[in-house]
């Protein structure tokens, strides 16, 4: 099996040119990079916690449909926080994307995120 590369111009290119890709496809899953509150302009959106999870859940539902599946069939998420104290902001607008049968989920509070983000999201969806 080789690995598909997953590119769309309706999210966010990677970061300043770093060598990774928006996501892969292989082995019958697509793997998407974690995505901040960048639009597909490349620029942070306004707000706060809420709006940059808005934009977040948009550019992984725009690489995920880039690979022909969907947030619907998302089976592992990794969140990353700068503060967990966002932590109930963050989860109603991802709750509202992910719906009744949400995926499995970690979530981290960390020190830092590029460009000042709050918040970052990778997933692991199932192909189609």
């Amino acid at each position: 099996m080789t690995k598909r590369v997953i590119r769309t111009d309706q999210a966010p290119a990677p970061f300043q040119g770093a060598p990774y890709s928006q996501g892969i496809a292989h082995g019958g899953f697509v793997f998407v990079s974690g995505q901040l509150g960048v639009d597909p302009g490349g620029s942070m959106v306004e707000g706060g916690i809420a709006e940059q999870t808005e934009q977040v859940m948009q550019n992984l539902s725009a690489i995920l449909e880039a690979a022909g599946t969907s947030l619907a069939n998302v089976v592992k998420a990794t969140i990353f926080l700068v503060d967990l104290g966002d932590f109930q902001a963050m989860n109603e607008v991802y709750g509202r994307h992910m719906g009744d049968d949400p995926p499995a989920r970690a979530t981290f509070q960390v020190a830092a995120l590029p460009s000042g983000a709050l918040v970052e999201i990778e997933v692991i969806a199932a192909e189609g």
